[in-house]
């Protein structure tokens, strides 16, 4: 019996030795950084945050840095006010509202802190809105390593989408959603690879196609090589004030190439 014993410990013992060579083994061909198959990066609250495409691979230029959103106070508010053009630093960068409770967006924060930083919150937005972001002389090509970053935090169900305007008017939102962020965090992503739906730009609700072959209510490959307008939108109406639903953003960057506009087309008609 002994012997039996002994033997059968001596087995065990080789088997694990042996799944633990092959487990390290396993980790050794996977580059640094990179999780194991099947596993995708997260970010805060368990979000998963699409990376890789609009991403310079090695011997690639990075897409340049076309436009940022930095949120300032200006003199003439005090405390928690709607937002206004003036709250954004860039003056060649202009802001552009979609459905009534759009007007609703308020600032919040403290400008220059760390801790609390500046930037807007929906809590009192009563319904869809949609917020864009445009550069008077250009349009912007977000195609190949173009991406956005973007800081933003969710409270309830609530779900930021990124949406995007063509120069004929189309207003587009993406597939891609962004949720359950308890904390301000960054994310980065591509614009790219995504299926995108219309959006009223009065009523801000997703429309379908007409015709629509097969009831498809997808945008058939937008172009996206010219985009007037980069922003973003809440689907649902917000609760008020307290956590019971919103969404907050903090500043924003959209990194593609420049198209110059044409001129005369420097001004929306959308405010």
């Amino acid at each position: 019996m002994p012997v039996h014993t002994s033997t059968r410990c001596a087995v065990g013992f080789l088997a694990a030795l042996s799944l633990i060579c092959c487990t390290c083994a396993s980790a050794q061909d996977r580059p640094v950084g990179q999780p194991p198959q099947g596993q995708g990066q997260r970010g805060q609250g368990g979000q998963e945050v699409r990376r890789g495409a609009g991403q310079a691979r090695p011997g690639e230029v990075a897409a340049p840095l076309l436009f940022k959103v930095e949120w300032v106070r200006p003199s003439s508010q005090t405390g928690q006010v709607p937002m206004v053009q003036e709250n954004v630093v860039d003056p060649n960068v202009e802001v552009k509202w979609y459905g009534a409770a759009a007007k609703k967006l308020l600032t919040t924060g403290t400008p220059g802190s760390d801790l609390t930083p500046f930037g807007v919150w929906s809590g009192e937005c009563d319904g869809p809105f949609a917020v864009t972001f445009r550069q008077k002389t250009n349009f912007v090509d977000v195609t190949g390593n173009a991406n956005v970053h973007w800081f933003v935090k969710t409270s309830g169900f609530h779900v930021v989408r990124p949406v995007v305007k063509l120069p004929d008017g189309t207003l587009l939102v993406a597939d891609l959603s962004f949720e359950s962020i308890p904390m301000l965090a960054q994310s980065q992503f591509s614009l790219m690879g995504l299926r995108w739906l219309k959006l009223d730009p009065d009523r801000v609700v997703t429309l379908g196609r007409n015709p629509a072959p097969a009831n498809e209510t997808w945008v058939p490959d937008p172009d996206l090589s010219k985009v007037d307008e980069v922003g973003f939108v809440d689907l649902m109406p917000s609760s008020g004030h307290g956590t019971g639903g919103y969404i907050q953003l903090g500043q924003i960057e959209v990194y593609g190439k420049a198209v110059p506009r044409e001129a005369g087309s420097t001004t929306s008609n959308k405010q």
